[in-house]
């Protein structure tokens, strides 16, 4: 993940480490293209990538950890997506055989990803460790079309500790449709 995000262009990441999202923040501490800001709440963390992202006009970049931690990102994401903001919230989630299940695993908010549709151009949680990458590169390859917005990407913890062989795709050449006059 750390790595697609790199070739992207993504050069800080703002957010809190936590349990469910360590292997995001190993993989952060073994590089040095992208610096983290770590922030004191979720909320000012994706208030800090809007922002960013206002200032920069490259998306911003929010790593949290699941459950509360992850719905603490909504009111920022409601200010990015009536804003057109381009901001990417990535989210751990309890493990995928867990999902679903209301079990109370640590952490656990029913159906996490659904809180996060009405606010976003695009909110998925990822099946398959392999499919990082590629849901990635579609979530850059949407703010570089259409109209601008947040992005939700929840990713289970076990999917985060796997190691999987990737397709990694390459950059896109499209670019944001420039303003009507």
């Amino acid at each position: 993940m750390v790595h697609s995000l790199a070739r992207e262009g993504v050069r800080h990441v703002f957010g809190i480490p936590g349990i469910h999202n360590l292997p995001i923040y190993d993989a952060l501490l073994q590089q040095s293209q992208i610096t983290h800001v770590l922030a004191r709440h979720e909320q000012g963390a994706a208030f800090m990538a809007d922002g960013y992202a206002r200032a920069s006009g490259t998306p911003g970049v929010v790593v949290v950890t699941s459950g509360p931690a992850a719905t603490n990102t909504l009111t920022p994401l409601a200010e990015s997506y009536s804003g057109s903001v381009p901001v990417f919230v990535v989210m751990s989630d309890i493990a995928s055989p867990l999902i679903g299940r209301n079990l109370g695993a640590l952490h656990e908010v029913p159906n996490q990803i659904d809180c996060f549709r009405p606010v976003t151009r695009w909110a998925e949680t990822l099946q398959d460790t392999a499919a990082i990458p590629a849901s990635l590169a579609t979530a850059f390859e949407l703010t570089r079309t259409g109209r601008p917005g947040p992005i939700a990407l929840s990713i289970p913890n076990d999917l985060l500790f796997a190691r999987a062989t990737a397709v990694v795709p390459g950059i896109a050449a499209s670019r944001r449709p420039p303003c009507c006059g």
